[in-house]
């Protein structure tokens, strides 16, 4: 059964999962190949496609609008700002590198494509950055399991407690990420209200200083 449903649709999941985000969900597949569920050169050339799309189309949407998109919220604003200190002093590296730091996979893009970073050049450079991840994570989740399974000898009286294993540590990721952002927004607008009523009590006039009257 779970055999037939990867079979159906996993490569469409994970071409999905990594378009958007990607981690946890290569991590994921590159067990399943392993246990023989999907092909291992299929999840990585799947999860190649899906990651550099996604890129892609941040980028342009970066350079199009990227102040608009880093602007609708407060820590994707600061960490825009932080993205963009490091693409110029390192712009090629963190090309290709940014997918392995966590945290600035969906604002990386957007702030390289804000940068000026050429097209042509990011075209080339962000394949073969996706190339590089795609490979390097999704055979050490297939080595993930070799090793299970050297320890634990028979992989499969157990592989359902490592899938579940896997989706809950994806869960909490997710969760500790939208729990930050929900505290940066927090932190955002409480300040901006707090800027708001000095400004009202500065414009205020004092006791005595109102417009003189005849």
């Amino acid at each position: 059964m779970l055999g037939q449903f990867l079979q159906d649709f996993g490569y469409f999941a994970l071409f999905l999962g990594t378009f958007f985000e990607g981690e946890t969900i290569l991590v994921l597949a590159g067990f399943l190949a392993f246990r023989g569920y999907m092909d291992i050169n299929l999840v990585v050339l799947t999860a190649f496609f899906g990651s550099y799309a996604g890129d892609q189309l941040w980028y342009f949407m970066g350079r199009r609008h990227g102040r608009a998109i880093l602007a609708r919220k407060p820590r994707w604003q600061a960490m825009g700002d932080r993205a963009l200190d490091h693409i110029r002093r390192h712009p090629d590296i963190w090309v290709l590198s940014f997918r392995f730091v966590y945290g600035l996979r969906t604002v990386m893009p957007v702030a390289i494509g804000l940068s000026g970073y050429p097209p042509r050049r990011y075209l080339l450079l962000n394949g073969i950055g996706a190339a590089i991840w795609a490979i390097a994570l999704g055979a050490a989740a297939y080595h993930f399991g070799a090793i299970l399974e050297g320890l634990l000898g028979n992989v499969k009286k157990y592989e359902l407690w490592v899938l579940g294993g896997l989706l809950v540590l994806g869960l909490l990721l997710w969760l500790r990420r939208r729990f930050r952002t929900l505290r940066a927004e927090r932190k955002a607008a409480a300040a901006e209200q707090a800027a708001a009523a000095e400004q009202a009590v500065a414009e205020k006039p004092a006791p005595g200083e109102g417009p003189d009257r005849p």
